[in-house]
C-alpha cells in the first residue's frame, strides 16, 4: 500500500490524494470518503451492506465506520476526497 497526500485544509478536516494497493486482502475501517478508480480492479465487501466492483472509471463512496473487506485483484490506484 502507498499513497500520497496532495492536499489538506487548513483545519484538517479536508484530505485529498492518490492512494494504491496491490493484489491481496484486506480489511479496513472506512473514513468518509469518495474515491475514484484511476486503474486496476477490487471487489469491496461492506460488512451488513452492498459488495462492490471497482474498477478504472468507477465512483464510490464509503462512510465512515464501515468496516469493509478489500479483495484487489489488480493493482488498484485511486484518487481521493476523505471528510474527517
Amino acid at each position: 500500500m502507498t499513497g500520497k497526500v496532495v492536499w489538506e485544509s487548513a483545519d484538517g478536516k479536508q484530505i485529498r490524494g492518490i492512494w494504491q494497493i496491490t493484489p491481496g486482502v484486506v480489511t479496513d475501517t472506512e473514513a468518509d470518503e469518495l474515491f475514484v478508480v484511476v486503474s486496476g480492479s477490487a471487489t469491496i465487501e461492506v460488512e451488513g451492506g452492498s459488495t462492490l466492483q471497482v474498477g478504472p472509471g468507477d465512483l464510490a463512496v464509503l462512510r465512515e465506520g464501515d468496516r469493509t473487506t478489500w479483495t484487489v485483484h489488480e493493482t488498484l490506484r485511486k484518487v481521493y476526497v476523505i471528510n474527517l
